[in-house]
């Protein structure tokens, strides 16, 4: 380490952190991942001082970040109202901001790996002290022996494994709730296959959640680690297969946390894909023809058909549906006699004046009347999406949200429970409320299954099935199935075990006539919430904390 320069080693962790990314969908590269987070530890372990250590984990963040959101400077080419590559401009300043977290993780475990060893050197000099004092008057002066104080012994580096694991949960846990909170793409999401195929250890997330499902691929990564740290080959890979034997039990485990329900018959839905782009959404001269392809795909029902229900993406209707009857009627001229539909559209709210003061981004339930049977309203908006923080002063230098408009979101009150009749109780996650772990449930009122409307036609080609692997974790989670429909992909069907069961390819129309999936009973995480997570990171720091005094 001493022979790298002060500029190469900053330089070695952001390249780290940008293959580290690659671990994410679409790519999926995981094994990759698992190994440049060894590599950071590496690193970490031979980092002098605690500036160093925190160095060492921004840089791998700034990098990580980088390319883990590159998604996001898609999302400008659709605003006019600001230049393009403001874009890329804006994913370097998050990044540098979201580094923020596996810094603090790389900091923490570095101070918790030395802090054995500084206290014991500390009690050394203490009962050196105590002896000095006793002998005072005893010796004469001048002939006191220097004191004998043994150098701070070097930290084991097994403990580090455990410690960073544990430091990392609780940094993602702080990312999903510092400033109103960013969770996308915390690192056990690369453990979801991009496929229907059971993802490894996935399983676990019932147990631990997505934060936990992080700190455990950690654990894996050190598995890389035991491989070159200093030992006898024998030691070595002793420690090696013992790592790998604890890894296939947890697979065991996750199998067995994701045994599938019995089929059983259900209410048959329909989840449209119109293939509609941002650029070709709010184009007036188009609306009539976007909703012609929405209501193509949904097709009508034959005489006799069983009831449907019909999921139409986020903002499928530039319509407002609480103010234009008319719009309702022509919606519900698709639904057969015991249909329902739900659509994203606004909701706009007056004062008392009349004047229109601000707007829902809203999931609205109608049935074959045309009457709104229920309302949900997105409660966690996207900052610089569909408002604009500080509006004075940044509109006044020419910035704007990304959602076209003059008048900014308003949050909505939480996670609620609609009940649609013969369908079940619906949850409904508005497309980036998704990703919150342990925020997508109305834990009062637990529904059969959780809606989720997007718009990922902002998010180019990396966007989606990142998003898509987020819902996934949240069905594992909560046990409940997740549907999605989006306008340009990827709208899918999950199962209570985070099973891909249907799924339409991005930008590609269609439409999937499923049934929808059983809900299990309620998991661990759904009832505690991220109180797990948070229980196994402190369990983890204990651990390599006890491993770092046992084994200095």
């Amino acid at each position: 380490m001493q022979k790298l320069t002060v500029l190469k080693i900053p330089a070695i962790a952001f390249g780290i952190g940008l293959a580290s990314a690659l671990g994410f969908a679409p790519l999926n590269w995981w094994p990759l991942t698992l190994l440049c987070m060894a590599g950071l530890m590496w690193m970490l372990l031979r980092a002098g001082r605690l500036r160093d250590a925190a160095l060492i984990g921004w840089c791998f963040g700034v990098g990580h970040f980088i390319f883990g959101n590159n998604w996001i400077a898609q999302a400008f080419t659709f605003q006019q109202a600001m230049p393009p590559w403001l874009g890329m401009v804006a994913v370097f300043l998050l990044a540098l901001y979201l580094a923020a977290f596996p810094m603090m993780a790389a900091a923490a475990a570095w101070s918790l790996h030395h802090l054995p060893p500084r206290l014991e050197h500390r009690r050394h000099r203490s009962e050196q002290a105590r002896r000095r004092d006793k002998l005072k008057g005893l010796i004469p002066a001048g002939m006191e022996a220097a004191p004998i104080v043994p150098a701070i012994a070097d930290p084991s580096p097994y403990g580090f494994i455990p410690l960073f694991a544990g430091s990392w949960v609780i940094a993602e846990w702080l990312r999903s709730i510092a400033f109103t909170g960013f969770s996308w793409n915390p690192l056990g999401a690369i453990m979801v296959a991009p496929g229907s195929a059971e993802p490894a250890w996935m399983g676990l997330t019932p147990l631990i959640g997505t934060y936990g499902l992080s700190g455990w691929m950690v654990l894996l990564a050190g598995i890389w680690l035991l491989a070159i740290l200093p030992g006898t080959g024998r030691a070595r890979w002793q420690r090696v297969g013992w790592a790998l034997l604890v890894a296939m039990l947890a697979q065991i485990l996750s199998a067995w946390m994701l045994r599938p329900l019995p089929p059983g018959p259900g209410p048959r839905i329909l989840v449209v894909q119109p293939n509609i782009n941002q650029n070709e959404k709010w184009d007036p001269k188009l609306q009539l023809d976007n909703f012609r392809r929405l209501s193509r795909l949904t097709g009508r029902p034959a005489p006799g058909a069983p009831p449907r229900l019909i999921l139409w993406p986020e903002a499928a209707t530039a319509d407002f549906l609480e103010q234009e009857p008319e719009a309702r009627a022509r919606i519900a001229a698709l639904l057969g006699p015991q249909d329902k539909i739900l659509l994203g559209g606004d909701a706009l709210i007056f004062d008392k004046a009349g004047d229109l003061t601000a707007v829902y981004n809203s999931l609205f339930a109608l049935d074959s009347t045309g009457a709104i049977i229920g309302r949900y309203a997105k409660a966690h908006l996207v900052p610089y999406g569909e408002y604009l923080p500080a509006r004075p002063i940044l509109s006044a230098i020419g910035l704007s949200r990304l959602v076209q408009g003059d008048v900014d979101f308003r949050p909505g009150p939480g996670p609620r429970t609609l009940a649609i009749p013969g369908f079940g109780k619906a949850g409904i996650q508005i497309c980036y409320e998704i990703i919150f772990s342990g925020r997508v449930i109305d834990a009062a009122h637990r529904p059969d299954y959780l809606f989720n409307p997007s718009n990922d036609a902002w998010f180019g080609r990396w966007g989606p099935p990142q998003h898509l692997a987020q819902a996934r974790l949240r069905a594992a989670e909560e046990g409940i199935p997740v549907i999605r429909s989006t306008p340009t992909g990827i709208s899918a069907v999950v199962d209570a075990d985070g099973r891909l069961l249907h799924s339409l390819p991005w930008h590609q129309p269609g439409a999937i006539a499923a049934t929808l999936p059983a809900p299990k009973p309620p998991t661990p995480f759904a009832r505690f919430g991220n109180a797990l997570p948070l229980l196994f990171a402190l369990l983890l720091t204990a651990a390599g904390i006890a491993i770092t005094r046992k084994l200095r």
